[in-house]
């Protein structure tokens, strides 16, 4: 019965040991997210700011508020799932105190039992008496062992039940800190409710007041598709114009050699690169920290009902003056400006290409060769505060959607 007592108590120590370990991963996981979401929203706090600055009710403005609440609601979600860890931790450790209790209870039993049992087996002899009544030797011998393993499991019992008693102490401990935490919890939940409440509501007065302009805004909106038109118009050209040129060198090459039915050299460094550019896919680095305030494809206008937007790439609402970066190795193949655009940089890498749009400043020339995260440029600040790169990933004259290959 002791050893039975005994492995009991060592497996109620390895739960002790290895439950906390394991909700404690899962704890510090959470926490890492919940402080990820807590910097994400310091950057968008800036921009939010920086863009009210110059103007308080803008489209800008209420991406960057929009952003926000999806930030906040992400925050809260994490504290939610914090709590909920910390609920089923606080039942674990319910559940082992349970099971210390009913151990401890059951080894003092065990143990008043014990001492009864010696009590009776003895009947008031002495121990001196009860060893030299033996028949025999052997008797004798046998009687001293006993008597020394039944010492021995005795204090090896009582030794046991004292190790409980601490562990159940501490059990109470912790349970009674894990209570505390989890009320804490609950506070900091209470308190980001109330921001996103408080956020919405702003979100409410700034779309309340931007209808208003639906004119101005409308006016705006067709000056922005006669530019992003323009713009369309000269990536297309420009791919057009690379590819022609990559076929024509590769032919030339072929004729030259007579190997028109083999990879030459310039097809081969073209497809090398496409095939590196395509490996990298969803690794990519952001060309710009900030957050997406156009997604690709078509979506509904923020304010204006029943106006639809088409994006060939994605908008990137960053903080003002940021620099903006090459996502990958290649080569400068055309810096231009468009009026309300600002400057392009179009960028090849095989028979992808990458543009940046929406600059103030460009740093680099036609013809450069550049290096993943080389600074290219810086983002333009527009009469709203509203500072945004566009950005678009193609194969050759297709298309692509930037935000699956960046990375998460």
């Amino acid at each position: 019965m002791i050893a039975g007592r005994g492995h009991v108590f060592f497996l109620l120590i390895f739960v002790l040991w290895v439950t906390p370990a394991g909700a404690q991963r899962n704890k510090n996981q959470l926490q890492k997210e919940k402080q990820e979401n807590l910097d994400k929203i310091k950057e968008t706090e800036k921009i939010l700011s920086e863009t009210s600055q110059q103007k308080k009710n803008s489209l800008g403005a209420l991406s960057a508020l929009m952003q926000r609440i999806l930030q906040q609601e992400a925050l809260i979600l994490s504290i939610q799932s914090e709590i909920e860890l910390m609920l089923m931790d606080i039942g674990e450790n319910n559940e082992i105190l349970k099971a210390l209790q009913t151990d401890l209870s059951r080894l003092k039993e065990e143990y008043a039992a014990m001492v009864f049992s010696a009590q009776k087996t003895s009947g008031g002899v002495s121990k001196l008496m009860f060893l030299f009544s033996a028949a025999t030797f052997d008797q004798l011998a046998m009687r001293m062992k006993y008597m020394e393993q039944y010492s021995a499991a005795r204090k090896e019992q009582a030794a046991v039940i004292n190790k409980v008693q601490e562990q159940l102490a501490e059990q109470v401990l912790v349970i009674e800190g894990k209570k505390d935490d989890k009320n804490k919890l609950l506070n900091e939940e209470l308190t980001e409710k109330k921001n996103l409440e408080g956020l919405k509501q702003k979100q409410n007065i700034i779309v309340r007041s931007l209808t208003k302009e639906e004119k101005r805004l409308k006016n705006d909106l067709d000056e922005s598709k006669l530019a992003v038109a323009k713009l369309d118009k000269l990536i297309n050209d420009i791919i057009r114009e690379e590819m022609e040129r990559a076929a024509r060198e590769a032919a030339a090459e072929a004729a030259a050699k007579n190997k028109s039915k083999e990879p030459t050299r310039v097809s081969e460094g073209l497809i090398a690169l496409s095939n590196s550019f395509e490996e990298n896919k969803s690794k990519f680095p952001w060309p710009a920290s900030g957050f997406i305030s156009q997604k690709f494809g078509r979506q509904n206008h923020p304010v204006l009902k029943g106006i639809v937007l088409q994006n060939d790439g994605i908008n990137i609402q960053t903080a003002q003056s940021e620099k903006v970066k090459s996502i990958f190795l290649g080569e400068v193949r055309a810096v231009a400006f468009i009026p309300t655009l600002g400057s392009s940089i179009i960028i090849s890498h095989g028979e992808y290409f990458t543009v940046y749009s929406g600059l103030k400043e460009v740093f680099v020339k036609k013809g450069q060769k550049l290096t993943a995260n080389q600074e290219i440029g810086r983002v333009l600040v527009n009469s709203e505060g509203i500072s945004e790169l566009r950005f678009q990933i193609r194969k050759n004259t297709t298309a692509l959607d930037p935000q699956t290959w960046l990375k998460d």
